[in-house]
């Protein structure tokens, strides 16, 4: 989930919907060709390498051709939902990690008969939220998370030292009330507001919430888990910071203004920062109580291979394990900013040797990717997380205590499971 604002939308749903069909085949020199149909809604640098890549597959493995559609984010599910009710989906879809639960529903996902030394090398949360009934429908193209992004000249102006950021909750106190008391500016921006589909409030909270020890939901993803002490610890934890002025409830945005100290906020942010910073800005994990453990959250995107044949959904899955060797792997990382979903290469001496020499602030979002946790594996997850911010929302506006707060959202939660 990305809260930046760089579009997903593009150009191409008329050219989206035209290659949108189940694989053809067609006779070329070398025989017959299998035609595999990939959609995604990449734009910009992360399309074009996409595609690029793309290319150096079609040149370099006969009988096989790859075509990419870019279908607008907004746009993405309601096409296959149309593309399923006319038997014209599309051989691979590469979606947000939360959508895979969904898009299963749509259509007939195949279970991904990828080498045993490619699933081992990817990381672990990440294979796992693609496993479904005993199946492997998705493995990861892209990683990001959220870490601990920072204002060192805000920092300078409160005497602290801008190279030693806080790596704990007590000491992003510390720190703020330092911030707050020499600038006159709250320390750490919250995502305080549910909005229209609650999961920016969501997703964050879940860190704090993982940190302190907790889970969101049961293991089965039957209930509601959050109403707990860890539930409390975390939620207390920014009704805190809210009530200490170090944090205000508003809109989100306020660091990229300069009107806040700091933010957990996505590693994405390095990439559309460093060109051109707003200010000069460190990295961090993202702190965690003294009491409690290092976590946070994952993003990114899926591939997922429709079973529409036996010809296109090998010919789909041997293009997967492809771009997942590390080569590509390495690559796609270095050219798009996004991180490595293979350990072999996140903890590689080439990776890490490029991260340091061109983008360092990387780093810490790197060596988080041992600790992040993925988000609940079910596809009523978009109305659990609105119903969960809902609730939660309140408490951090004061309209209700914490103990409400988190028995309402319980409920919320619950009510949205058992109806399905």
């Amino acid at each position: 989930m990305h809260r930046n604002k760089l579009s997903l939308v593009a150009m191409g749903a008329v050219a989206a919907m035209a290659l949108a069909g189940c694989a053809a085949s067609g006779d070329s020199a070398g025989g017959d060709t299998v035609e595999v149909t990939v959609w995604h809604y990449w734009d910009g640098t992360n399309a074009d390498t996409f595609d690029a890549m793309v290319d150096d597959y079609n040149a370099t493995h006969d009988g096989v051709v790859i075509k990419t559609s870019n279908v607008p984010n907004a746009d993405f599910l309601t096409k296959l939902r149309a593309s399923a009710t006319s038997n014209t989906l599309p051989d691979i879809a590469i979606g947000d990690l939360v959508w895979v639960p969904q898009i299963n529903q749509i259509g007939t996902l195949a279970d991904l008969d990828l080498p045993g030394d490619v699933l081992s090398d990817i990381n672990p949360a990440l294979t796992a939220f693609g496993t479904i009934d005993g199946k492997q429908v998705s493995v990861p193209v892209s990683a990001n998370n959220l870490g601990y992004i920072y204002n060192k000249t805000l920092f300078e102006e409160a005497g602290l030292d801008p190279e030693a950021p806080p790596l704990t909750w007590e000491e992003l106190k510390a720190d703020g009330a330092e911030i707050l008391a020499k600038t006159g500016k709250p320390a750490f921006e919250l995502f305080t507001q549910a909005g229209d589909n609650g999961e920016g409030l969501t997703w964050n909270f879940q860190v704090n919430l993982w940190q302190a020890g907790g889970e969101f939901l049961t293991a089965d993803n039957s209930a509601a888990a959050f109403n707990t002490e860890a539930g409390k610890e975390a939620l207390g934890y920014w009704v805190d910071l809210i009530n200490s002025g170090l944090s205000k409830v508003g809109a989100w945005g306020e660091l990229g203004k300069a009107e806040v100290a700091s933010a957990n906020d996505g590693s994405w942010m390095v990439g559309i920062w460093a060109p051109d910073p707003p200010f000069d800005f460190g990295t961090s994990t993202a702190p965690y109580p003294e009491d409690g453990v290092p976590a946070t959250n994952l993003g990114g995107e899926q591939a997922m291979v429709f079973d529409n044949s036996p010809e296109t959904t090998k010919a789909a899955t041997d293009f997967l394990a492809w771009f997942l060797e590390p080569e590509q792997v390495l690559s796609w990382s270095e050219t798009t900013g996004m991180l490595p979903v293979t350990n072999s290469v996140a903890t590689g001496d080439e990776y890490l040797s490029w991260v340091d020499e061109n983008q360092p602030r990387l780093r810490p979002y790197v060596e988080q990717m041992a600790d992040a946790h993925a988000r609940p594996n079910t596809p009523l997850y978009p109305a659990i997380s609105l119903a969960f911010a809902q609730q939660i929302e309140k408490a951090l506006t004061g309209d209700v205590s914490i103990d409400e707060a988190l028995a309402n959202a319980e409920q919320a939660v619950n009510d949205v499971i058992a109806k399905g």
